[in-house]
């Protein structure tokens, strides 16, 4: 234990380095853009693969960053945590759950990118110490790597609602409540909130997916939630912005 101790000691933080999983995706390509004043690292899987422990320390340990900020899982296409299970189960609970030993192992900060999705999705203004009830297996599955982080205290997790733009959809639904935010001006906000810890709800202004789209798309179509009888989407997941207000000020 002493030897151990010892090493552990040795370990030097980069006070300006960020190491971003899952940098490929969406969101990682427009951080990538712009980075701020951080240098930001996105390894490759085969430079840091999630599902290996020794891999991620590996990784880690040689480029000794300041935080780690998890992107990495499995999102798209929605009906995928149904189909595959497993895959969801090994990409975003265990992945996620790997990532957390090894940070608080290092004493790396994580910060980890939730979704808005496991509230219930019900009655909407949901507030970071609400009850949670996810309504499809993705948001279980996001779920399940919460817990894993909410064990290390020196974390982030961010609640969040976003997608791309343009919005990939022909339609909208006008029935359904959301705090939809574009990846792009996302990371405005993402760079601000990086020294802070605990739960965040991010997200834009509540108001229906149509709205949103139509600022960007005046020819989105209409589509209604209420028609489609086997709805697994939750129709108001609106989020209490008060917090991310405050930080933000």
């Amino acid at each position: 234990m002493a030897e151990n101790g010892s090493r552990m000691s040795k370990f030097k933080i980069n006070n300006k380095k960020i190491v971003i999983t899952g940098g490929s995706g969406r969101f990682g390509r427009c951080l990538k853009k712009n980075t701020g004043n951080y240098k930001m690292l996105f390894p490759s899987k085969s430079k840091l693969d999630i599902l290996k422990i020794d891999s991620i320390k590996k990784y880690l340990q040689k480029n000794k960053p300041r935080c780690l900020v998890h992107l990495a899982g499995l999102s798209r296409p929605m009906n995928m945590h149904n189909k595959d299970i497993s895959k969801s189960i090994d990409l975003n609970i265990i992945g996620t759950a790997n990532i957390v030993k090894v940070c608080s192992l290092l004493k790396i900060k994580l910060i980890y990118f939730s979704t808005s999705y496991v509230y219930p999705g019900t009655r909407g203004n949901y507030k970071e110490e609400d009850a949670l009830f996810p309504v499809n297996n993705y948001a279980w599955s996001k779920l399940g790597g919460e817990a894993a982080v909410q064990m290390y205290k020196n974390s982030l997790i961010l609640r969040i609602c976003m997608t791309e733009k343009p919005f990939v959809h022909k339609s909208a639904f006008c029935d359904v409540l959301t705090n939809f935010i574009y990846h792009k001006d996302l990371v405005k906000i993402f760079l601000k909130l990086i020294n802070k810890k605990g739960i965040i709800n991010v997200g834009g202004p509540t108001q229906t997916v149509y709205n949103f789209v139509k600022k960007e798309n005046p020819r989105i179509k209409k589509a209604y939630a209420k028609r489609i009888t086997d709805l697994n989407f939750p129709v108001n997941s609106s989020m209490n912005l008060k917090k991310l207000k405050d930080y933000l000020k």
